[in-house]
């Protein structure tokens, strides 16, 4: 499940991605030394893009976990080998060499795509799934479609906020995944918008861990939207703890306890660590912080949280 939710959480950033772009029998396709076929950008350099919408097989943007797959790429081809992806972070483009690969497949900042369309006034271009040095250019059943900036102001006459909005086929779909979720909390899913706390007590801290993204994993830091982390630092706690453990929170903001996350080595251990952390949950954490459940599409529903929580008794803790 995991595996899944990362492969869609890589495209999440636009400087944190790369593109493959193929399809065949492709009119921009052109011969390499006469045997194969290398996909060709020479039609659309300097056009400007901007994706609309991304989406699955069956057209929707959100997959059973709740996850959403955002549109969120501005790009455009430079030449044959180079490619220009604007960065949210710095609020401007970066060059990025690009790799072509046979079949319409092309690779830039380690990700793979295939160019399923392309025009000057749109493209879509499909996730491709790479392992080591294996592609699987079958496809990942991702579609990414853009359209060029002019096509979206001088001819559609709309801008890309408007194109982006959400489907009247996802809204049904997360519907249904609220009813469920709030029905039975064992079917929770990830909240576009996640939990928050508010602390009643100066005592009580709360700092929500946010996921660095970097080379080594690809820039992925799908694990805010599908796994939130909350530090939560209590001061004069009756006694120094320390526990880890997933919380349900539900549509009305009431907290149910998950489990332990960490390993034992017998299950007298882990009974007792249930029951003293679950005891922190229901006094310190029900008393002193104001929960708000999270949401999806401003829908309030049932979803699942990691806690770590550390309580410190010494006169020490407030300086």
């Amino acid at each position: 499940m995991k595996l899944n939710i990362i492969t869609f959480g890589l495209t999440l950033l636009l400087i944190n991605a790369t593109i493959i772009v193929g399809c065949n029998n492709n009119p921009h396709i052109v011969k390499h030394n006469g045997e194969k076929d290398l996909i060709s950008f020479k039609s659309i350099e300097g056009i400007s893009y901007t994706e609309v919408n991304r989406r699955q097989k069956n057209g929707l943007s959100f997959n059973e976990y709740g996850y959403q797959l955002e549109p969120q790429w501005k790009l455009n081809f430079v030449s044959d080998d180079s490619v220009s992806i604007y960065s949210l972070n710095k609020k401007r483009f970066f060059n990025f060499p690009l790799s072509r690969g046979y079949d319409s497949v092309f690779n830039t900042i380690r990700t793979w795509l295939k160019v399923k369309k392309m025009s000057k006034d749109s493209l879509v271009l499909e996730m491709l799934k790479a392992q080591n040095d294996t592609v699987d250019i079958t496809g990942a059943g991702v579609y990414m479609t853009f359209y060029a900036d002019n096509y979206v102001k001088n001819v559609l006459r709309s801008d890309t906020t408007i194109l982006r909005r959400v489907s009247r086929k996802d809204s049904l779909f997360i519907k249904s995944l609220v009813i469920k979720a709030n029905t039975d909390i064992k079917k929770a899913f990830a909240a576009r918008q996640p939990v928050a706390f508010i602390s009643k007590s100066p005592s009580i801290k709360v700092e929500k861990w946010k996921a660095e993204g970097g080379l080594l994993n690809n820039f992925d830091t799908s694990d805010d939207y599908f796994d939130p982390t909350y530090n939560i630092t209590i001061n004069k706690a009756h006694t120094n703890f320390y526990y880890s453990f997933s919380v349900y929170v539900d549509d009305k903001g009431q907290m149910h306890y998950g489990e332990p996350l960490i390993a034992f080595t017998g299950e007298s251990f882990r009974e007792n660590y249930i029951h003293e952390s679950q005891a922190v949950m229901n006094s310190y954490l029900k008393y002193y912080l104001q929960v708000i459940p999270g949401k999806t599409l401003n829908m309030p529903h049932t979803s699942l949280i990691n806690i770590h929580v550390e309580g410190k008794a010494d006169a020490l803790a407030m300086r």
